[in-house]
């Protein structure tokens, strides 16, 4: 299983995920789940996966090939004019490596099924963020819904509905994200570290901030035990009841 959030704000768009992976529990491993591609100034995207370890890796590596090589019919996704255009293209990628997997037989309930949270900006044009099913249709990030999650999502997921805050600033867009995957992780061993981030400052067309919270982080220590101890507190002050 796997947990990964991308975040829509003001300033920018943050990811975030976990880079845990297992077929059953005495087969775990470690991959990144989360990739980063920019042309230098016109275009950046971030792309996240859950689902089939093998559909996904495919996508992304047939991503990087079409932008060694790419053609009429196979496109770069840094030469696509929009961010939806990319999400369309990426659908599609989806769809067919999913299908050829499958032998034509299973579909997108099959188990080489696979989710994907793309976010990213190309000049001229706001930043913006998808959430790409296995039928290779998809949803946008919004004001209303201004977080996608895929993976393991219901744990972590109160703490988003309750704090998050477009306008809140990254650093505790980042503080919000670790409580939400610190949740995730202790309530399922399919979820776990290192963790992958990614901020992404609206309109700088370039990679931001990138880095791997790994289970020694002091940082994420703090945050994982202040917020447990929070919740003792909170529950503690809460009135008994009378019987």
């Amino acid at each position: 299983m796997t947990y990964c959030v991308g975040l829509k704000m003001n300033r920018g768009l943050v990811f975030m995920s976990d880079t845990r992976t297992n077929a059953g529990v005495d087969n775990i491993s470690t991959f990144r789940k989360m990739f980063t591609w920019t042309d230098g100034g016109d275009t950046v995207v971030t792309l996240m996966t859950a689902g089939n370890l093998a559909t996904t890796q495919a996508v992304v590596s047939t991503i990087d090939e079409r932008m060694k090589a790419p053609g009429d019919r196979t496109p770069s996704i840094l030469g696509l004019p929009s961010m939806y255009q990319i999400a369309r293209h990426v659908g599609q990628l989806l769809v067919d490596i999913i299908a050829e997997r499958a032998g034509g037989g299973m579909r997108a309930d099959s188990a080489f099924n696979a989710t994907i949270i793309l976010g990213g900006q190309v000049k001229g044009s706001e930043p913006r963020l998808f959430l790409i099913y296995p039928e290779g249709n998809f949803i946008e990030a919004s004001d209303d819904t201004p977080f996608l999650q895929i993976g393991e999502t219901k744990y972590g997921r109160p703490i988003l509905v309750r704090a998050f805050d477009p306008s809140m600033s990254f650093e505790a867009a980042v503080k919000l994200l670790l409580v939400s995957f610190d949740s995730t992780i202790k309530a399922n061993l399919s979820v776990g570290l290192p963790l992958d981030l990614h901020i992404y400052e609206r309109d700088s067309l370039r990679r931001g901030m990138e880095r791997r919270i790994r289970a020694e982080d002091p940082y994420f220590q703090t945050i994982s035990k202040g917020w447990g101890d929070a919740l003792k507190g909170a529950f503690d002050s809460l009135p008994d009841i009378t019987f």
